[in-house]
């Protein structure tokens, strides 16, 4: 299909961005006006915070969707798929309804399967199919360990709010699970994406070392908190680490098939 052009590469990131970033003001909005944020352990937000008005947080995050559908509309365009547009508006309206809406779904213990879906199959195998029209196998890989470190993410930060989500009706995954099984199941959510990566070992052979080089040590700095019995702010190092496992992950594996395939 003439391969990734340098144009739509840098779109799919503008669009993953905007979304990003209006998913965390529409988050940050709704919890706020639900009260979810009025006793809150982790850093202070906008509209909880009552640093920001409501209206302005709304705003904020209305206008990085608006811009975010624009961008992907002329990405859309540029591959002539039109049926992404169905896609792009599922993933606006997922991220608007993650604590949105009158049945929130991250109040029902659901945000870890939209986060996998969207962070994590759309996002990855998503933007693959826009520079290639296609998916490969490898795309898939790294689609689903992406989203596995991203409901990883979503998990220590649930584990740390368990108790002001239960007593304000929150009902993530890990009030769900309890404190015991939470810990268990993001501790799996971190391990396995980059055990995951041997699986690379036959198609780049010991390039598959360059992704595991820097993961391995940020995943086990990431989990030793959390399997220790870490609480409240004492989780913010593991919060911070298991961000640094996902941008650590998708750098690596980068070089690992630039290097590869020049």
């Amino acid at each position: 299909h003439g391969g990734a052009s340098a144009p739509r590469a840098a779109l799919a990131a503008a669009l993953a961005l905007c979304l990003q970033v209006g998913v965390n003001f529409a988050n940050d909005y709704s919890d706020g006006i639900r009260g979810t944020d009025e006793v809150r352990t982790g850093p202070p937000r906008l509209t909880g915070g009552g640093k920001a008005s409501p209206s302005s947080v709304r705003a904020a995050a209305f206008a990085c969707f608006g811009l975010g559908s624009l961008v992907g509309a002329v990405l859309v365009a540029l591959s002539g798929r039109w049926w992404l547009l169905g896609v792009g508006a599922a993933a606006v309206a997922a991220a608007w309804f993650y604590t949105g809406g009158r049945r929130p779904y991250g109040y029902m213990g659901l945000g870890e399967v939209f986060v996998f879906v969207f962070f994590g199959l759309v996002a990855t195998a998503g933007t693959t199919f826009t520079q290639l029209l296609g998916v490969p196998w490898q795309s898939w890989l790294a689609a689903c360990s992406v989203g596995s470190i991203a409901c990883a993410l979503l998990m220590v930060n649930n584990i740390r709010d368990i108790p002001t989500d239960a007593a304000s009706g929150k009902r993530t995954l890990a009030v769900r699970l309890g404190d015991r099984r939470a810990r268990t199941a993001y501790a799996s959510a971190v391990a396995l994406p980059v055990l995951a990566a041997a699986a690379l070992w036959g198609d780049l052979g010991a390039l598959t070392l360059l992704v595991l080089a820097p993961c391995l040590p940020l995943a086990r700095a990431a989990i030793r908190p959390v399997l220790s019995g870490a609480r409240g702010l004492a989780l913010i190092p593991s919060l911070k680490a298991t961000g640094f496992v996902e941008l650590a992950y998708g750098v690596a594996l980068l070089m690992a098939y630039a290097i590869a395939r020049p």
